[in-house]
């Protein structure tokens, strides 16, 4: 018997993270699915020292650690989810990643930088890991379709 397909899901708010996990949950068996989460730049990492997942769901906009109750969770990052990335490129793990996120634009140095851009970024930086950009949006079902498409083709590619 083959084992569950593993997904990490990395996302700090709480109604995305349900949203996208029960969604998973309907589209695909149940028990060959294996979905875990993380909700800080700092849990992801440690996450990967001690285990892999067959995919990488991740948000951008991450805080650095875990909030706790009357805590912050550090500071907030934009680009969190680089960070996640450069870790794992670091540590040699090559793990599909799908970018799903809610904003359509980012603020960075240099201005400002649509998905687009963004996925050019990270396709340029991170050739071996990034196999797609989703944008999330709980009133469109356009995520839902893409996100789907995504895993079925790592999936595909898992059991190849």
């Amino acid at each position: 018997m083959r084992d569950p397909f593993s997904v990490l899901l990395v996302e700090d708010e709480a109604p995305k993270r349900d949203h996208v996990e029960r969604f998973l949950l309907g589209e695909f068996d149940s028990q060959n699915l294996l979905i875990s989460g993380c909700k800080s730049v700092s849990s992801a990492i440690e996450y990967f020292e001690h285990g892999t997942s067959d995919v990488l769901l991740l948000d951008m906009s991450l805080p650095t650690f875990d909030i706790a109750e009357r805590e912050t969770g550090g500071r907030p990052q934009a680009f969190g989810g680089i960070e996640v990335l450069r870790a794992l490129d670091y540590s040699g793990h090559i793990i599909p990643t799908i970018v799903l996120t809610g904003y359509e634009a980012f603020v960075d140095d240099s201005g400002t930088m649509n998905l687009d851009e963004l996925t050019c970024d990270l396709t340029e930086e991170f050739p071996d890991f990034i196999d797609r950009v989703i944008h999330y949006s709980a009133s469109h079902q356009r995520w839902k379709i893409d996100l789907k498409d995504a895993i079925k083709a790592i999936f595909k590619r898992r059991v190849l």
